[in-house]
């Protein structure tokens, strides 16, 4: 039985490069370059929109236990992120073009997954599907997955930050530098007090995308800079502005923006942590308040858009399987999951069961003391009020440890180590 999968987003690759290694045929449809979203401009597959940041590598962090997990589970996206990697601290940060197109590549270059450039609007009865379209799901696919549903959807924003031209920016006017490292990773762009003064009275003033009260509903781990500026003066200090861990001339400054390449050769420059819904010329405005980007070029200005997710504690079983019909799994940000990792996490999940179901066999669900089994089975069980979420270490229980440092790595060590042994225990053959 052949696996149909919609979407060539990080969790669509995932899931049809899982199920091809277990010997299925999968077709790969993906609509770019026939039709864009909003957001998206490059046929390549797995194209990254947001930050090039794939999180923390370190297994004391609940970002590095799930890449370890999934390079456990032979992830295509954390190999190409390697091959792509970028200088970014203790990140694993990728140059988006080359990333998209190592991971296209390898799709294209796997006999057993068939890339069809076609938009999808249903879904038959009769082939296995998985939906991976993402947060920007086509309108006609969403509004036929609300029918087959019954109920609506559910919606959050995320926020893009801009990038700048590394030529363009005035290094006289900050520093290179990590937070508690020798590391020079990061540009630090500084501002003094009355600097900052005056850049926090244009964010809050400056002139936003307006968006209706129903539409204003933020996920709080991608919110605009704006909206956290609204939480109170100080609260930049102790957000993307921080310069906790800094120092410049003996002293630590004020505030400072950092930069983290975007490109291997370093020439584009991201403002982390600073997804906005600025207008356009309000970005230019405002960010060129800033003493380094006092002449800075954009790349590529800030936006927001809309993320569609499912109620998926209602409709799904912890094979990310609908319950009313069998021949659907659903993957990636869809889920309710938070963040590029999680959402290529749960692709290379559901390529795996939905590969042993192919093929006639028991499926399998994660061990719950684990990060990805821990974020699916939140997912699948919430009660109450369902929001996005991503990896973090309260999914793992361990019991009690005094010690934070000692916990972590305990429950990094129960992580990787269960998933480990239920990696040995799939069965699925690639003949």
């Amino acid at each position: 039985m052949k696996i149909n999968i919609v979407g060539g987003g990080l969790a669509g690759v995932e899931a049809a490069w899982a199920a091809a290694k277990c010997g299925i045929d999968v077709n790969l449809f993906e609509m770019k370059p026939i039709e864009f979203s909003d957001v998206h401009k490059d046929k390549n597959l797995a194209e990254i929109v947001c930050s090039n940041s794939f999180g923390n590598m370190s297994l004391t962090t609940a970002s590095g236990v799930l890449k370890k997990e999934m390079e456990i589970l032979g992830s295509l996206t954390v190999e190409a992120a390697y091959l792509s990697r970028v200088e970014a601290g203790g990140a694993l940060a990728v140059d988006r073009k080359l990333f998209s197109k190592i991971v296209t590549e390898k799709i294209e270059a796997n006999s057993r997954i068939h890339i069809v450039r076609e938009k999808i609007t249903k879904l038959n009865r009769e082939d296995l599907w998985i939906v991976a379209c993402g947060p920007l799901c086509d309108k006609s696919l969403t509004e036929y997955l609300k029918d087959l549903i019954g109920g609506d959807f559910l919606y959050f924003f995320d926020a893009i930050a801009p990038i700048v031209y590394a030529d363009s920016v005035d290094f006289s006017k900050g520093f290179w530098g990590s937070r508690y490292s020798e590391g020079k990773d990061y540009f630090n762009c500084i501002l003094k007090e009355e600097e900052y003064e005056k850049f926090y009275e244009e964010l809050l003033n400056g002139k936003k995308v307006e968006f209706e009260d129903f539409e204003k509903n933020y996920f709080e781990a991608c919110l605009p800079v704006e909206e956290i500026a609204k939480r109170g003066k100080k609260t930049l200090l102790f957000g993307p502005l921080k310069p906790v861990g800094l120092e410049h001339e003996g002293k630590r400054p004020f505030a400072v923006i950092q930069l983290r390449k975007e490109n291997k050769e370093g020439t584009l420059l991201g403002l982390v942590g600073f997804q906005t819904k600025l207008t356009y010329p309000e970005q230019k405005r405002i960010f060129g308040m800033i003493p380094a980007l006092k002449n800075a070029e954009f790349a590529k200005l800030g936006s927001l858009h809309r993320n569609t997710f499912i109620n998926s504690p209602t409709l799904l079983n912890d094979f990310l399987q609908m319950e009313k019909y069998d021949n659907i799994f659903f993957a990636g940000q869809i889920t309710g999951v938070e963040g590029y990792m999680a959402s290529a996490a749960s692709g290379i999940y559901v390529g795996m069961n939905a590969a042993l179901l192919a093929k006639g066999k028991q499926m399998k669900a994660l061990p719950k003391n684990s990060m990805l089994g821990g974020l699916v089975h939140h997912i699948t069980t919430k009660e109450g009020e369902f929001q996005p979420i991503s990896e973090n270490f309260g999914f793992i229980d361990i019991g009690k440890v005094r010690n934070k440092k000692e916990k972590r790595k305990q429950q990094s060590a129960v992580a990787v180590e269960n998933i480990k042994q239920w990696r040995e225990k799939y069965e699925c053959s690639s003949d």
